[in-house]
């Protein structure tokens, strides 16, 4: 374990286990932390983060057997575990930072903002952090950053869970309010559909105008 920022590797496991809060627990340090995001490569909406401290308990494995990486989860499967994640956390909180943070700061910056949001709104300050792939250089908690994280560590991929589905859920809301863009179904991603929509509608308030294909969709009607 290293703190500080320091990027550890270790072989990818078929499912994420608690091995790092482990080590960390057993030198008594029982707050623990884990992040993610949701919704970097998004061209429109929010990213999401959340922070997940799960209790010092090894029966987590079992009763969070299905809890992995969102991305290799149904929205079926990741509403299910979610609310499990919520009833077995000791404490979780997510934070969002909007598509004008994303615009005026970048992407990084912006999902740090996310995260340190969620950090904010938990009831406690916690011992130590592990997060999948991101520092967060202004936080003076000590870090654990893991390649893949939320493959490998159960506290990074039940956030990734949450970050997920608050972040799906409210793109859906968003659906309502600018329709015809799909937003309930690729929740602002570059798909086939969001392009075929962004050629027949414009682009709309959410959209993230620093991205490169939101861009040049911009350029190109002013040039019209």
């Amino acid at each position: 374990m290293h703190a500080g920022g320091y990027m550890t590797h270790r072989p990818s496991q078929p499912l994420p286990d608690l091995d790092f809060e482990l080590a960390l627990w057993q030198h008594g340090l029982t707050d623990i932390a884990g992040l993610d995001e949701a919704g970097r490569g998004a061209w429109a909406g929010p990213v999401a983060a959340a922070a997940v401290i799960l209790p010092p308990d090894r029966e987590l494995l079992h009763r969070l057997h299905g809890v992995r990486d969102s991305k290799q989860m149904t929205a079926a499967q990741r509403g299910i575990w979610a609310a499990e994640i919520q009833r077995a956390a000791k404490y979780w909180a997510v934070g969002f930072s909007s598509h004008r943070e994303i615009d005026q700061f970048g992407i990084l910056p912006a999902t740090r903002l996310a995260m340190a949001r969620a950090l904010a709104q938990l009831s406690i300050t916690p011992a130590h952090l592990l997060l999948d792939a991101v520092c967060l250089n202004d936080d003076p908690t000590p870090q654990t950053i893991l390649i893949k994280g939320d493959q490998r560590c159960l506290s990074i991929a039940a956030a990734s869970i949450l970050a997920k589905t608050a972040r799906d859920a409210l793109m859906i809301t968003y659906s309502t309010t600018y329709p015809g863009y799909g937003f309930e179904y690729h929740k602002g991603y570059g798909t086939r559909k969001h392009q075929a929509a962004l050629d027949r509608l414009g682009i709309c308030e959410i959209h993230r105008l620093s991205y490169q294909p939101i861009q040049k969709r911009l350029t190109q009607s002013q040039e019209r």
